[in-house]
């Protein structure tokens, strides 16, 4: 259970989010993003509480551990309706996305679709992204375009990551917290994270 849960995070920082399995990551983030209601929880943007889903939705973007992409989307389709139309460099020369514009998103195999989804969040205009998994299905080519992709991205954004691999969360992370018996500790040094 969560408890007395303080947690900051600026536009220009990736905060690496650790803890067990089971330890409350995930509603954690859920939390912030708004999916989850708990009572006294205040969330804060430039010192202004954003407390309704509503708010919160324009501030900050969660990537979900499942797929949010409709199946019967072309990647194409699913770009045009996700990415803003002044934001041409979205594909730029992005020839990994460029290849598969035309597949289905049910054709797609977990790993590209785990980029697409990524690489369509980091793209909106949202102040923050909850990152919950961004690593899964990824072959370690696609791990480092995705490291690629938050930190380019993070120059604009404040970003929170949450892996199961915890190799790549420390390789793009500027600062680390450790979720451990529903309370939140900073970590000062990267060998304290090997639990």
């Amino acid at each position: 259970m969560l408890s007395d849960i303080y947690m900051k995070c600026e536009t220009g920082e990736i905060v690496g989010l650790f803890g067990r399995n089971g330890s409350g990551k995930s509603t954690l983030l859920k939390i912030i993003a708004g999916i989850i209601s708990v009572p006294d929880a205040c969330i804060r943007i430039n010192s202004d509480s954003k407390n309704t889903t509503k708010t919160l939705l324009r501030e900050i973007n969660y990537l979900s551990q499942d797929s949010f992409i409709p199946k019967h989307l072309s990647v194409q389709k699913a770009i045009q309706l996700s990415v803003d139309k002044q934001n041409e460099t979205f594909l730029g020369n992005d020839s990994f996305l460029q290849s598969i514009l035309d597949k289905k998103i049910k054709h797609l195999s977990g790993g590209e679709l785990r980029y697409l989804e990524v690489k369509l969040l980091l793209s909106n205009p949202s102040k923050f992204v909850l990152l919950d998994e961004p690593f899964s299905k990824l072959s370690p080519l696609m791990c480092d375009l995705v490291i690629d992709l938050i930190k380019e991205n993070s120059v604009r954004k404040g970003i929170i990551i949450t892996d199961h691999n915890h190799e790549n969360v420390i390789r793009v992370c500027s600062r680390f917290v450790l979720l451990e018996n529903g309370k939140l500790q900073n970590i000062k040094e990267k060998g304290a994270l090997l639990y």
